[in-house]
This record gives structure tokens, C-alpha cells and sequence, in this order.
């Protein structure tokens, strides 16, 4: 009977968490993002500048609202890239998450959610390529005190009633096209509907549903391994492990041709993932499914990921950049990471507040917020909206106020490009710090779980030791 009655008790006490949350997280009282004319931003590899080249008077651009008319320089080629980005962030009325009664993760998974949008990129780069940009960004609207549920419902009903009321315009028979013309228009729309397809297989990877590969209840089921529950704080390192896991179990033949690396004691043996590259997943390799993408984007080369014996990998790098707050000597090493066009972002944020990384300007770091709750969408349907999935709102923060702990991850098509990137790497890594927040070293490491006979505390730690070494050290890091 007391079992019933405390039962009773922990379920109301879910229930009345989650509403709190729902009403503190699904709503936006938000200013514009400022973004100054005379300085460049940068956008994960991508160079913008907003300052046209007759002005002199305009100092500042705000890049949040989709109605602006005049705008300068390439301000839009910016808000359509950014606006492309996967948006992965709290949700409501969930199935129950594993091991728990919770529905939502409001409040609690949005260092998971933060993964997720890194992955997220991994996987455009992987089979869409870096200039890809989704054909609807810029019909996003901004954020206000609407909950975004209730605006892309509008946009929804809208869209099916201009579609009821349309209806197919008829064809100019009086001057038909050429067959040239005809081709190229049929191969530009193939090509167009084959991302978009792609793109939307992507999103519902990331689905609020027990069967979706890489959505939040996998990555719970997963951290139940690691000591992790649903409602429990998740740091960048641990993520950096559950994405892992969630990559090399995920079972759609879609994802076979990508897998995952996690830097060891703040190191990359380049053996590792070299061997990730040419090791071939063990799997269900042979399952068919129609709709899931069989190779990378077209428009590049032949890449490993596309041959039986090569796959891409996604290397993630667990690092602490400081003490209690980030040392202001690794600032330009965040900023140069993030010019990178293989960087696929940093998670990490304030303390308890994780964010998703994407860029810079200035003094200031350009982030994707998962904090925000959205109702749940079933993508399991093959319409599902997109349109949650998809923030025109950048959001800045000042570098000092950035958590000295995050991941920093990668994308590396095959072993030819690993070679590249880590050259690369060395060098920025070692420019100016005198001491890198993470080296790459030649062979393997050292053969050991790093999630074996760790309690929860320490596997939030990135600079995980072997305990089998005999070398001493004065502290697991070095504060400057």
C-alpha cells in the first residue's frame, strides 16, 4: 500500500515538474541578435560579411526577423545558412522515456540535445555537402511570444488552404520548351528532391520516438549503461560517449556508412581512426529499405563512405579549456576551430546550460539554443512538419561566458581526409597555446573501456587516465 502511495507520489511530482517546465520553456520573450557590419562571422567554415561596399553608415544588422527589406551585403546567404541547420530542442507529451515516467525532457536534456544538433551536421556534411541550404529557410518566422508549435501549426493550416484553393496551371502547349531545357529543369528538380528527401530522413533519425536511431529515448536507453537517468545532468564528455554508442548500434542501413571516434585522455591516435575508417560496421548490411540514403551527396567526389570497406568517421573530442571559467588564451583556438568547414561545432555552454556552438563574431560566440519546448511531431509520417526543426533566430554570447567544458567534434570522410584534417589540427592546435587543448599522436591507444568501472563523476571528466599507467602527474589538467 505505502509502495502504491509513493508511486502515486513521484508520478504527481512528474507531472507538476513537467508542466513548470512546459510554461517556463515554451515561450520566447526575445530581443533581436545584433551582429555588427563591420566585422566578418563566420559560420562553421563559412566567411560572411554584412557590410556592402557603398556603406558607411550602418554599423549594426539584426538577423532574426525574415521581412527586413533592405539588406546588406550577404546578411540573407548567412540567415538561409544558419536557418538550414538542424534545431533539435526540448519537447513535450513524449512517449515515457526509458527507466522513468518522464514525457518531456524540459529542464534537464539539453547538453543531449546539443548532441544531437552536432550529430545532426555531421550527417548534412555527410550526405548533403557544406553548401547545401534547405529551400524553405528563409520562410521561417522569428520567435516571439508565440509558442513555435502554434506558428508552424498556422503556417500548416495555410499552406493546405492555399493548396485546396489553388489549382494545376495548365500547360503553354503554343511554345513548348526545348528538350535541352527540359533535361536540365528534370535533373535540377531530381537532384532537388533527392536532398530534400535526404533531409528529411535525417530529421527523423533524431525522432521522439523509442524506434528512431539517434533520438532522445535511445540516447537515455544508452546513458542508463553509463549511470545516467532521465532527468539527470548530461556533460559534453558523456554525450560525446552516448553519440558513439548511438551511431555504431544504429541499425537503418542509411547510417552504415558512418561511424564514431572519441579522443582518449584529450589525445586522437590516428591508428584508431584510421582503422574506424577502413573497418567495415557489423550489421545488418544487407537489410533493404527504400527510403533510407544509400551514399553520400552526388556532387562529390567518390568518397570512402560509399565503398564496402570505407566508412566516414565522426571524431569527437572531449576538452576543458580552463579552470572554472574558460582561460581567455584558448579564445582564438575556439575561434579557428570554428573556421573550419569539417568542424561540426562545439557542444558545451554555460554551467547547466548547454548550448550547440556553430560560430563567431568578434568577441562573441553564435549558438543554437535547445532551451525552447516544442509539442512532440510524429516522423514517423512522410509529412511530417519541418518546420520546428529549423531556428531562425541565432543567438550570441560573450567567449568569458563560455563553460571551460565541452566536446568539439569533426567530420572526417575517409582516411585520405583524416590525414588532412589532423595535419591541419596539429597546426592550430599548436600555433600560439602553450598548451593544446588536445594532440594527435601517431598509432593506437591504449586498449581499455573508458566507460568500464567509472562512476558517473569521473566519466564526466575528459581527461580520463588509464589507471594501468605508471607515470605521475600532478593534476588530471593544467590550469594557466
Amino acid at each position: 500500500m505505502e509502495n502504491k502511495r509513493s508511486d502515486e507520489v513521484d508520478t504527481l511530482k512528474t507531472k507538476l515538474f513537467s508542466v513548470w517546465h512546459n510554461v517556463k520553456y515554451s515561450w520566447a520573450l526575445k530581443s533581436k541578435t545584433s551582429f555588427s557590419r563591420n566585422s566578418p562571422v563566420l559560420l562553421l567554415g563559412k566567411f560572411y560579411h554584412f557590410k556592402a561596399e557603398d556603406d558607411d553608415s550602418a554599423t549594426e544588422a539584426c538577423c532574426e526577423a525574415a521581412d527586413e527589406d533592405s539588406v546588406m551585403g550577404n546578411i540573407e546567404a548567412f540567415r538561409k545558412d544558419f536557418a538550414s541547420r538542424v534545431w533539435l530542442t526540448y519537447r513535450e507529451e513524449l512517449p515515457p522515456l526509458p527507466s522513468s515516467t518522464l514525457t518531456s525532457d524540459c529542464g534537464w536534456g539539453c547538453m543531449l540535445r546539443a548532441g544531437q544538433m552536432m550529430l545532426a551536421q555531421a550527417l548534412i556534411l555527410h550526405f548533403l555537402g557544406r553548401d547545401w541550404t534547405w529551400s524553405e529557410a528563409m520562410s521561417l518566422q522569428s520567435l516571439d511570444t508565440e509558442t513555435w508549435t502554434t506558428t508552424a501549426a498556422k503556417r500548416l493550416v495555410a499552406s493546405l488552404e492555399a493548396s485546396l484553393q489553388s489549382s494545376p496551371r495548365p500547360s503553354d502547349e503554343g511554345s513548348p520548351p526545348t528538350h535541352q531545357a527540359q533535361a536540365r529543369g528534370s535533373a535540377e528538380e531530381a537532384e532537388a528532391h533527392l536532398k530534400e528527401m535526404y533531409h528529411r530522413i535525417l530529421v527523423s533519425w533524431f525522432g521522439d520516438s523509442p524506434s528512431a536511431q539517434l533520438g532522445l529515448h535511445r540516447l537515455v536507453r544508452m546513458g542508463l549503461t553509463m549511470g545516467k537517468q532521465a532527468g539527470d545532468w548530461y556533460g559534453p564528455a558523456v554525450v560525446a560517449h552516448i553519440l558513439k554508442q548511438a551511431v555504431e548500434e544504429a541499425m537503418d542501413p542509411g547510417l552504415a556508412g558512418i561511424t564514431a571516434y572519441v579522443s582518449q585522455d584529450c589525445t586522437v591516435y590516428s591508428a584508431d581512426v584510421i582503422d574506424s575508417h577502413r573497418a567495415p560496421r557489423a550489421g545488418p548490411a544487407s537489410a533493404e529499405r527504400s527510403d533510407a540514403p544509400p551514399s553520400p551527396q552526388s556532387d562529390q567526389p567518390a568518397s570512402a563512405s560509399a565503398l564496402s570497406d570505407s566508412r566516414a568517421v565522426i571524431v569527437l573530442i572531449p576538452v576543458r579549456l580552463g579552470g572554472e571559467k574558460t582561460n581567455p588564451d584558448y579564445f582564438n583556438f575556439v575561434k579557428r576551430i570554428l573556421s573550419l568547414e569539417y568542424c561540426i561545432g562545439i557542444i558545451g555552454g554555460k554551467p547547466k546550460q548547454a548550448c550547440y556552438f556553430v560560430g563567431f563574431q568578434d568577441d562573441s560566440l553564435i549558438y543554437m539554443d535547445p532551451h525552447y519546448c516544442q509539442s512532440f511531431v510524429d516522423v514517423s509520417t512522410s509529412d511530417f512538419p519541418l518546420q520546428s526543426y529549423h531556428c531562425p533566430s541565432p543567438k550570441k554570447m560573450p567567449f568569458s561566458r563560455m563553460d571551460p567544458s565541452c566536446t568539439i567534434g569533426f567530420y572526417s570522410r575517409d582516411a585520405q581526409d583524416y590525414e588532412r584534417i589532423s595535419q591541419e589540427l596539429s597546426k592550430v592546435g599548436s600555433t600560439r597555446e602553450k598548451y593544446p587543448a588536445f594532440t594527435f599522436m601517431q598509432g593506437h591507444g591504449r586498449d581499455y573501456d573508458l566507460s568500464a568501472g567509472l562512476t558517473s563523476e569521473k566519466r564526466e571528466w575528459p581527461f580520463i587516465r588509464d589507471p594501468r599507467r605508471t607515470v605521475t602527474t600532478t593534476g588530471d589538467f593544467v590550469l594557466l
